[in-house]
């Protein structure tokens, strides 16, 4: 789906951040019912992975506190680890800054019948690398093709990707930040980096809405949501993931087989009749 065709917010085209209705909520009621049937389809999508051998990378990008996380969670809280990973990306290593950016991207890449999060990107390029100053001006302005080719390697390999963009406004922002500052066990979440953001605000903007333009294909398009409401958010965000990863995949439970009933029902007659 398209955002300038689904109600994701956007009112007047895709990619323009200050477009976005900020004013979109749920009730409580409604998202306690949503987030429920999300969660259960995720666990159909997975039991279908794993045996159908499909493979799902998804991308979450988006401004500081705009729920990445809260939305991350409500999704690994119903699917089995062994075939669903969460990688949090934070600045790459010496090491990693002496090789290609997108180097230390492939180890993390989902195998067959698995399903990888990245709370973060190569997207970094683009945005902190560009406005920071760490990557020089031809080497982000180059990245958009290099991402752009990169996603479609995979897609054409039968990943599926789904790529999600949380945006928030200054003062929700700013809201967030205070409870993050005098809750004892969310304090860790806010750094010096996030102000710096905030302070360089109307530049990371106009990258990510270059980003969004330039980095919006058949392959691997972009879903931008309105966050000022997390349960909003959430459930958006989380039911446009499902939909992309359940297209035109069978969620079907597998067949009991027949030869492990057997084996169950002999094991259950020997040990009732001990």
């Amino acid at each position: 789906m398209r955002i300038d065709e689904d109600g994701m917010g956007n009112k007047t085209g895709k990619g323009r951040l200050e477009a976005l209705d900020m004013s979109l909520k749920l009730d409580s009621t409604e998202y306690d019912a949503r987030i429920q049937a999300v969660q259960l389809r995720f666990q159909k999508i997975q039991q279908a992975y794993l045996n159908s051998k499909e493979k799902a990378l998804i991308v979450f990008e988006g401004w500081d506190a705009a729920g990445k996380g809260g939305a991350i969670r409500r999704m690994a809280a119903v699917m089995d680890p062994r075939g669903f990973k969460v990688w949090p990306i934070a600045a790459p290593t010496p090491t990693e800054l002496s090789h290609h950016y997108l180097a230390r991207f492939w180890s993390r890449l989902p195998a067959r019948g698995e399903i990888a999060v990245f709370d973060r990107s190569w997207y970094g390029r683009v945005l902190v690398e560009r406005v920071e100053g760490f990557a020089s001006g031809p080497e982000w302005q180059r990245a958009y093709e290099e991402i752009n080719g990169f996603e479609k390697l995979l897609a054409d390999d039968g990943v599926r990707i789904a790529k999600i963009f949380l945006y928030i406004d200054r003062s929700e922002q700013l809201s967030r930040f205070e409870r993050r500052l005098h809750d004892p066990l969310k304090r860790w979440k806010l750094s010096y980096e996030d102000f710096r953001n905030r302070d360089k605000w109307d530049e990371y903007q106009l990258a990510a809405d270059e980003m969004l333009a330039r980095t919006d294909t058949a392959a691997a398009p972009w879903t931008v949501i309105a966050a000022n409401s997390k349960k909003y958010a959430r459930v958006t965000a989380l039911e446009t993931i499902a939909e992309r990863l359940s297209a035109n995949v069978n969620l079907a439970p597998p067949e009991l087989d027949p030869e492990l009933e057997r084996r169950f029902t002999a094991e259950l007659a020997a040990t009732e009749g001990a």
